[in-house]
């Protein structure tokens, strides 16, 4: 199948918390060379837009902000789209970007990655609010994140919990939602057959590109644990790291 574009997850595919993953460096400037056009593509929910450009760059990985997708951006688009007011659950730095959408009433429930804000004082307002109609709206629904010291719950189990509760399904505006990645798409200008996504969340990241109809790498760093690849149906690769990854794509475009 034709190769004309890549989207690369971060967390876990070419960083670890604050240290680059080996051969990161390296491998991103091979993929460049390739002349495919490149989108990064992130859940993440405790940085805000200007924090991850500006961790990108930190770690001396050239990314210019147009090639950034976010979930929290992509659920701001939604809420903004239609008018809703939401009661935010999620990190801190994610205020300033969601500060124009406040308001007194809330008609809506946000949640994302609120760390140590899923109080059950929180979580109940969030329920109550959903039990009389409001909207889940979920930035991610990730069951889980890698960080230095091991596996953190994400805002998954949160959403889930939620959704019980009040018996409401929600509306996910990050990976896996077909609805992000077809806005990844349509900015990059190709099918998603000819579009490859990296990523180390065999849901998120490769499930949910295959469910959209691309084409769709597994990392074996980050959050990946021996046997994830079996989790899912499809065919995708499956490659060592970042570095691997580079080299079979310069390989398949010969």
């Amino acid at each position: 199948m034709p190769l004309h574009a890549i989207c690369l997850d971060l967390a876990g595919v070419l960083y670890q918390g604050p240290r680059l993953l080996p051969g990161a460096q390296d491998a991103l400037q091979r993929l460049r060379a390739t002349g495919l056009p490149l989108r990064f593509v992130t859940n993440t929910s405790q940085r805000n837009r200007t924090q991850i450009l500006n961790d990108l760059a930190s770690l001396n990985l050239a990314v210019d902000e147009t090639e950034l997708f976010t979930a929290p951006q992509a659920a701001h688009d939604y809420l903004t789209c239609r008018g809703l007011t939401p009661y935010c659950l999620f990190h801190p730095n994610l205020k300033e970007e969601f500060a124009d959408l406040e308001g007194k009433q809330a008609d809506a429930v946000l949640i994302g990655d609120a760390g140590r804000k899923f109080t059950y004082e929180h979580l109940d307002q969030a329920f109550r609010l959903l039990h009389d109609g409001a909207p889940l709206i979920a930035i991610g629904e990730n069951r889980y994140y890698q960080l230095d010291d091991g596996l953190h719950l994400d805002a998954g189990p949160f959403v889930r919990a939620l959704e019980y509760a009040a018996n409401c399904r929600a509306i996910i505006t990050g990976k896996p939602s077909s609805a992000f990645f077809e806005q990844v798409l349509a900015d990059l200008g190709t099918r998603p057959e000819h579009t490859l996504m990296v990523g180390d969340d065999v849901h998120g990241d490769v499930e949910g590109a295959l469910n959209s109809g691309m084409q769709a790498c597994l990392v074996q760093t980050g959050k990946y644990r021996e046997g994830d690849e079996q989790a899912i149906t499809g065919d995708f690769y499956l490659e060592a790291d970042i570095t691997a990854v580079a080299r079979t794509v310069t390989h398949l475009l010969g």
